[in-house]
């Protein structure tokens, strides 16, 4: 199993996509060697990250935080894992069908190949299942790169037409999302946990009279995101170094090395417990601080920090303040950042926004019947501020996360970066 060219193929489909997919189609290749040598390893990152959260750092709501059982963890990587193995062979059968209804050619291997590397941007970003609230907005990000990645990959490996392209790849989205959403169903079910990731593909345009001229600005979200498979390059350099010399100790730190840098955040240190705790004030107004914690964690080249503390006030009101480092995958965070939808939408008993405030990302909610909310804020496009709890008004949160020193914890934002 030769990981350096593993990770050399996820730099060069994530950063030169156009120039990769012609190399991808004109290799040999088989479908088991496809499995074995490729898709069996990079499905199984986002697998891990979820098995992390679920079971390791837990969903925090309530002033509780819920773990899944070990038991229950272990369970559910492993079939979400194998069901993620079978539906993309699965979907490499259904791009085959469709390929003559396109213009295109039938061949399974192919088919396999453009399922399984567009796939590679949705697996990367599936890692960021283990960050606080901006995790979602990252995957979000993945699954539609990894859009853009089959549109372009269909033309050199199925031969397509590129002005059918388009339709081609919208027709085998819907089905995808179809077939997910059944898989997720599958793993909630059997497992008894909710593991619903909510793969929303709005906003995405596919439609193209010219397939082969279709381009990003370097400048703008996306290209942001081809920028962090060039990065990798140096790491790549190193992961290939650590093969030759056969020292298995050197090849796990370059290939940790490597996935942080495809996450964006390079090699990044996390701000230390202690040094991240410091931001949690003694008290809120009339409440007290009623526990406190921090912790660091390292995983697949990630380094985040985070530190928490719960409040209460005598008339059973509580606030949980947590304050989070995203270390490693600051990148992606910056990403995120950019890319962040400004909505808002009223429900019944409440409301719940996402907006930008003096260059930050803020996410509230609030519901009048239970007079429970969130209000979070993503400082320096690299930490998380983020109060929850049952309070009088959503002010009270606001004035929580205004305790913290945000002015403080943004100038840390280049806090642990190491020159590769």
């Amino acid at each position: 199993m030769d990981f350096a060219k593993i990770i050399a193929r996820i730099k060069a489909i994530l950063a030169t996509p156009k120039t990769e997919w012609p190399v991808i189609a004109a290799e040999p290749a088989s479908v088991s060697g496809l499995y074995t040598g490729y898709i069996a390893i990079v499905a199984a990152l986002p697998a891990i990250a979820a098995f992390i959260k679920h079971s390791l750092i837990g969903y925090s709501a309530f002033g509780i935080t819920v773990r899944s059982s070990f038991g229950n963890g272990i369970a559910s990587l492993v079939l979400g894992y194998v069901l993620s193995l079978v539906l993309i062979y699965v979907m490499a059968l259904i791009v085959n069908a469709l390929a003559p209804s396109f213009g295109g050619q039938k061949d399974m291997t192919q088919a396999l190949k453009v399922v399984a590397y567009s796939w590679t941007a949705s697996w990367i970003a599936g890692i960021a299942v283990i960050l606080p609230w901006i995790g979602w907005l990252i995957m979000l990000i993945g699954v539609i790169y990894a859009i853009y990645l089959l549109f372009l990959g269909l033309p050199p490996t199925m031969k397509c037409p590129p002005e059918k392209a388009g339709g081609y790849t919208a027709v085998s989205v819907i089905i995808a999302i179809v077939l997910s959403w059944i898989i997720a169903m599958i793993v909630a079910g059997v497992v008894g946990t909710a593991v619903l990731g909510g793969a929303a593909m709005s906003g995405v345009h596919l439609g193209s009279n010219d397939g082969g001229n279709v381009s990003i600005d370097s400048n703008s979200a996306l290209g942001k995101l081809a920028a962090m498979g060039q990065r990798a390059e140096q790491a790549s350099k190193e992961m290939e170094a650590a093969q030759k010399s056969g020292d298995s100790a050197a090849q796990a730190a370059a290939a940790g090395k490597m996935m942080g840098a495809l996450a964006g955040g390079g090699s990044v240190e996390a701000l230390p417990p202690e040094q991240i705790k410091a931001f949690l004030p003694d008290s809120l107004g009339s409440m007290k601080r009623t526990s406190l914690s921090a912790t660091r964690n390292a995983a697949m080249g990630m380094q985040v920090s985070e530190a928490d503390a719960e409040y209460a006030a005598d008339n059973g009101g509580h606030i949980r303040l947590e304050v989070s480092d995203t270390g490693g995958a600051k990148g992606m965070v910056s990403l995120a950042t950019a890319l962040a939808p400004e909505e808002e939408k009223q429900t019944e008993h409440g409301y719940e926004k996402t907006y930008s405030a003096n260059g930050n990302l803020v996410h509230e909610q609030w519901d009048n019947q239970s007079k429970y909310g969130e209000y979070g804020v993503l400082v320096g496009q690299r930490f998380s501020v983020k109060a929850s709890g049952s309070v009088d008004s959503i002010d009270q949160l606001k004035q929580a996360v205004a305790s913290v020193d945000l002015a403080k914890l943004a100038a840390l934002k280049d806090a642990g970066v190491k020159a590769n």
